[in-house]
């Protein structure tokens, strides 16, 4: 669903089919038939419209989709977009989330508990917000 170039990405039928595949419990039947549709309408349109014109990536896409309401009319693409960018957002923090386990449990931390393991990765992970919390620990126990 790149609209790059005019949207000459956008294949229909290859699209519906990865929603077939992909998406199966997001979309009922009615809506994966009306979504054929909606997206002849909207290649037509965007082609045409001066706010959908020249975009370059989906984030951009759905941004103005949202921001001329277009999102209303074309709400299962909509929907759609919304799907597949929280797929590749999930995708990576399931990647991050096995690289930190071969980080943390290695040889010498062999046997070490699933409850204890869950909890060093969400701090490993998320070190970013564990360290402004020390900090703002820190910083009430030295203002008393």
């Amino acid at each position: 669903m790149d609209p790059k170039d005019a949207y000459k990405a956008f294949n229909i039928d290859k699209i519906c089919t990865h929603v077939d595949k992909y998406y199966p419990m997001d979309f009922n039947e009615q809506e994966k038939i009306n979504l054929t549709f909606q997206l002849q309408h909207f290649i037509i349109d965007a082609r045409q419209d001066s706010n959908l014109k020249n975009l370059s990536t989906m984030q951009e896409l759905c941004t103005c989709l949202a921001t001329t309401k277009k999102s209303e009319v074309y709400y299962l693409i909509d929907r759609l977009l919304r799907l597949i960018m929280t797929l590749l957002v999930s995708t990576s923090t399931t990647k991050r989330s096995f690289s930190v386990i071969k980080i943390i449990k290695n040889k010498l931390r062999n046997k070490m508990e699933a409850e204890f393991l869950a909890s060093t990765m969400i701090i490993y992970i998320e070190r970013d917000i564990a360290t402004s919390l020390v900090l703002i620990q820190l910083l009430k126990i030295l203002s008393h």
